[in-house]
């Protein structure tokens, strides 16, 4: 597994992460057993930066992915870089931002009972609040780090302003955006800032949510408590046009070699600015093929077909907290 230094962190971490947002309830039901099995793969094949949240079933993934690594995390806890977010509180709306002092302590203390540790390597704000100036955010973050229970600190879905007017208080480590070749924006601003700024970039989402899997058709029907079976881009025309984009992403991976999916999963660590990216799934048969990605190079040449097979395609965007 190819590594990397993320970012101003110093962290050693893997250049693929297992992300364990599919773990907690807003993609239907699983098989915890097989999902642990698929944790313990990736761990086995070399992935060592692993990334959850409190929101994602506020525990349940992370006591899941405690509990399936807790040998690693009992004996050398050093060997794992261990990311969640937090900055999200369950109301009876819903999801609501809320990145004020109380929310990220209790957050902080919460992951840290769930997850099983005395500290967190790498922690979050999950979305940027609007109702609560950078500056608490950013204070209550450093003194959590000065009372050792997290090492480092990031933000998620923030953009380059946000990036900036935190960092005025406190330097911001990692940023964690959703970036896959039918979601481009951040390549405009964000990128260019954590390049020059020395942000470490895990980037979530590179297989668009499973429509870069090229297991999807008109057809697919989704769980009724999987986010996508009311999200627009897996519906309607857009959804029809992007589905014959992955039918030709297709046979140009295949041409040489490789599976859409991982031709997806290298497209965005072709990126000089990304780190790392985020990779999901709840089947231990899927890992080998994500990883894989982590090794393949894509030429300048290969790059601009790619961009010009996605000249045809519908831009997306995915879930934010209010639409879960």
């Amino acid at each position: 597994m190819n590594t990397t230094i993320l970012g101003g962190t110093g962290l050693r971490v893997s250049r693929i992460a297992f992300g364990t947002w599919q773990l907690g309830g807003d993609w239907g039901r699983f098989d915890e057993a097989v999902a642990i099995t698929a944790i313990r793969r990736a761990f086995d094949l070399g992935v060592n930066l692993f990334d959850t949240a409190q929101a994602y079933g506020f525990g349940a993934s992370e006591r899941l992915l405690g509990g399936a690594l807790r040998g690693e995390l009992n004996r050398n806890r050093e060997q794992l870089v261990i990311a969640t977010k937090g900055g999200l509180r369950m109301t009876d709306g819903g999801l609501v931002r809320d990145a004020s002092t109380r929310s990220l302590r209790d957050g902080v203390d919460a992951s840290l009972r769930a997850l099983g540790v005395e500290y967190l390597d790498l922690y979050q704000v999950h979305w940027p609040d609007p109702r609560v100036p950078a500056v608490e955010t950013a204070v209550a973050l450093a003194e959590l780090v000065a009372e050792g229970k997290i090492r480092h600190v990031g933000v998620s879905n923030y953009d380059a302003a946000q990036l900036a007017e935190f960092a005025v208080t406190l330097p911001v480590g990692t940023l964690q955006p959703p970036y896959h070749l039918f979601r481009r924006d951040i390549e405009g601003e964000v990128l260019p800032y954590c390049r020059e700024h020395n942000v470490g970039v895990l980037v979530y989402g590179p297989l668009a949510h499973g429509l870069l899997t090229a297991t999807m058709s008109e057809n697919t029907r989704f769980a009724s408590d999987d986010w996508r079976a009311t999200s627009s881009v897996f519906a309607g025309e857009g959804y029809r046009d992007n589905l014959a984009v992955v039918a030709a992403l297709e046979k140009f991976a295949a041409d040489r070699g490789m599976t859409v999916s991982q031709l997806a999963i290298a497209w965005t660590l072709a990126h000089p600015a990304v780190h790392v990216a985020i990779v999901g799934t709840r089947r231990a048969d899927h890992i080998q093929d994500s990883l894989a990605a982590a090794e393949i190079s894509l030429s300048v040449g290969d790059l601009a077909e790619i961009d010009a097979i996605m000249a045809a395609a519908t831009p997306v965007a995915g879930p934010a907290p209010e639409t879960v």
